[in-house]
């Protein structure tokens, strides 16, 4: 009997014990949308899905950057936008020259640890700094905000990671087209070339020659890069540096598209420009009529109509095998030296400067293309086409703008080869005797890396 009494009250015990948990866990509950949640629960998970890299406390930084004055105001108006965020990060954007000069002061901050927060850096700095050490893995960063980087593009990931690793971020994205002089394009039927192979009939159309002597050029290379010049060559099938580290800019192929601009030089059909004021004069040159076309960046068309008296037209470079350009302009890296403290406040502006909306302000206010996948499918991205549309033959290749070579030796290589060009084709040296010189001292440098 006292048993049967005893496990009665260990029923009733643990009937209560049983109504008291479910009313405790009820008054914890708050109603979302007509179901209900743990409050608890609820808390864990917010503060799991909080960013390791949140800003909580304000901080004051330095973005260096390479932006002419022309773009004064537009960089202004994006900082004072990211402010208006109500982010505790004040951005302070800060000109320190041309890509290489930014270069040098980078490195000279870096040994003297004293870096900016965030910083530029021309595309092929990326292999170079990657290789370094330079730049912070943005690995983590981008997963722990979901941060969507594929709306970049394969192409501009590539050309912004060293060894599959994110260690910067697309920003001001251009990429090499020939712009032309359309009012005498259409005036006099010239028709612009879309192979190698059509370029002499081109040349002849577009360049005015009398008594020896070029009035007109058909066209002109940037000599002072060898950017400018490079995609005709792997177009080609040139490989520049091959998969055993070598250079093949002293074979045949090589050599006869390096003769080819020789002869069409000699011919006075084309400007390659070169040294002091080569850039400035060249765009004069075009500007003044002197000059049909020139191969130059797509971040300087507002700036080439806003100098030109005609139509600006907008073409893609002539291809060969492939009809391929390449990535220029540059990215945004955060140096890998800071303390974690500047690198999330440089993490935050670097998410707003690459955003979709403000990607779309640069490329309105600059020559820069929109780098963003989803821009070229709104209303904002018509609206781009329809106020700039030249534009159009840039967004029909998309998907031939390709990386550019990312190798730690690629800045001296090019420079040296860059250099012999010019020798050979202004001073009219022996083309082959002279590439293969050059590629001697590029393998020499290739194989220190």
């Amino acid at each position: 009997m006292r048993t049967k009494r005893f496990i009665a009250m260990l029923l009733a015990i643990m009937l209560c014990l049983v109504a008291f948990a479910g009313c405790s866990k009820d008054e914890s509950k708050t109603e979302t949308g007509g179901k209900s949640e743990n409050k608890t629960e609820t808390s864990k998970k917010d503060k799991k899905e909080e960013s390791p890299y949140k800003v909580t406390e304000p901080i004051t930084i330095e973005w260096w950057h390479a932006l002419e004055e022309q773009y004064s105001d537009l960089i202004d108006d994006v900082a004072e936008k990211f402010h208006a965020t109500g982010t505790n990060v004040k951005l302070e954007p800060i000109y320190q020259g041309s890509y290489s000069d930014l270069n040098e002061k980078l490195i000279a901050a870096l040994a003297a640890n004293t870096m900016p927060a965030l910083c530029v850096a021309n595309t092929p700095y990326v292999a170079e700094y990657g290789a370094s050490g330079v730049c912070e893995d943005l690995t983590s960063y981008i997963e722990a905000d979901n941060f969507d980087i594929d709306d970049f593009g394969i192409g501009l990931i590539e050309s912004s990671s060293y060894e599959g690793k994110p260690i910067s971020l697309p920003f001001l994205i251009s990429t090499q087209v020939i712009y032309y002089n359309k009012d005498m394009a259409d005036a006099e039927g010239i028709k612009l070339p879309e192979k190698w192979s059509d370029m002499d009939e081109f040349l002849d159309a577009a360049a005015k020659i009398e008594n020896g002597k070029t009035t007109r050029y058909a066209t002109c290379v940037p000599g002072w890069d060898q950017w400018y010049f490079e995609t005709y060559y792997r177009n080609a099938g040139v490989e520049i540096v091959t998969s055993d580290n070598k250079t093949d800019l002293d074979g045949q192929k090589a050599i006869e598209i390096a003769e080819q601009f020789k002869k069409w030089y000699n011919d006075g059909k084309i400007n390659w420009c070169y040294g002091t004021n080569a850039s400035t004069d060249m765009r004069q040159s075009f500007f003044d009529g002197k000059t049909f076309s020139v191969m130059h960046t797509s971040s300087l068309y507002n700036m080439y109509v806003d100098n030109c008296d005609f139509e600006v037209g907008m073409a893609w470079y002539p291809g060969a095998d492939t009809h391929n350009s390449e990535v220029g302009g540059c990215i945004l890296l955060i140096p890998a030296k800071n303390d974690q403290k500047t690198k999330n406040a440089a993490w935050e502006a670097l998410k707003f400067l690459t955003s979709k909306d403000v990607n779309m302000e640069w490329a309105s206010g600059s020559g820069y293309m929109p780098t963003r996948k989803s821009v070229l499918e709104t209303q904002e991205g018509e609206d781009f086409l329809k106020e700039k549309p030249a534009f159009k033959v840039i967004f029909d290749n998309l998907d031939n703008i390709k990386p550019r070579i990312q190798h730690p030796a690629y800045p001296a290589l090019s420079k040296e080869w860059m250099n012999a060009m010019a020798k050979s084709i202004i001073e009219d040296t022996d083309m082959q005797k002279t590439m293969e010189d050059a590629a001697k001292i590029i393998n020499d440098t290739l194989a220190d890396e």
